[in-house]
């Protein structure tokens, strides 16, 4: 489980890339302290577990599932992401219950900036809207960030960023077209299946 405060940004080592998986290296100074082998990692929001560790750099497999259905295929030697180790039981939970499971790819429509924010607008896939409240949560590229409105007609939403986000994460780099992975509060998703089942 993660929070979705991002605690590094690293970089992409390497990419070795097979006919159905890939092998990624990333880059994080002063990141890892005391990982190990077989911990998760969350990537742009992805949860993949660290296969070596060597210093400041860790390794992940990835699935073919994982690049079909998240932003990772996208990424190569160089990319910026946003990283979050696991959350410790004893830590604070200063955003929200993020899993590192990946719902959807959203693009990013437009930023407006501002003189203390930036807005950015995400159309994100449809079947997702339901889930969605404003000043609810969501996880974008593996940071906890409040909805600020919806557009049920365009199918998208928009957020507000500090300047403190747009430091400390990738979402500073975003432009227009930018493909993010989107995650849903899993509260959501347990409430509708919830009543579903009660239904029966």
């Amino acid at each position: 489980m993660f929070t979705g405060l991002v605690q590094a940004v690293g970089s992409v080592v390497s990419v070795k890339r097979a006919e159905d998986s890939a092998v990624f290296t990333f880059k994080a100074p002063d990141f890892l302290g005391d990982s190990k082998v077989g911990d998760s990692i969350s990537v742009n929001g992805v949860c993949l577990t660290a296969i070596a560790i060597h210093g400041d750099t860790f390794e992940v497999d990835v699935m073919v599932q994982t690049l079909n259905l998240t932003s990772l295929k996208g990424i190569d030697t160089g990319s910026s992401v946003n990283l979050e180790l696991a959350a410790k039981v004893s830590d604070r939970l200063g955003g929200h219950i993020v899993q590192g499971h990946v719902d959807g790819v959203g693009s990013v429509l437009a930023i407006t900036p501002g003189e203390k924010w930036q807005r950015i607008d995400i159309a994100i896939p449809s079947h997702l809207m339901k889930y969605l409240q404003p000043q609810g949560s969501i996880c974008i590229d593996g940071t906890s960030l409040t909805v600020g409105e919806l557009n049920d007609e365009t199918n998208s939403l928009s957020v507000w960023l500090i300047p403190e986000t747009l430091r400390k994460t990738t979402l500073g780099l975003l432009q227009a077209g930018s493909v993010v992975n989107v995650e849903v509060d899993v509260l959501a998703k347990y409430v509708e299946r919830l009543m579903k089942r009660g239904e029966e």
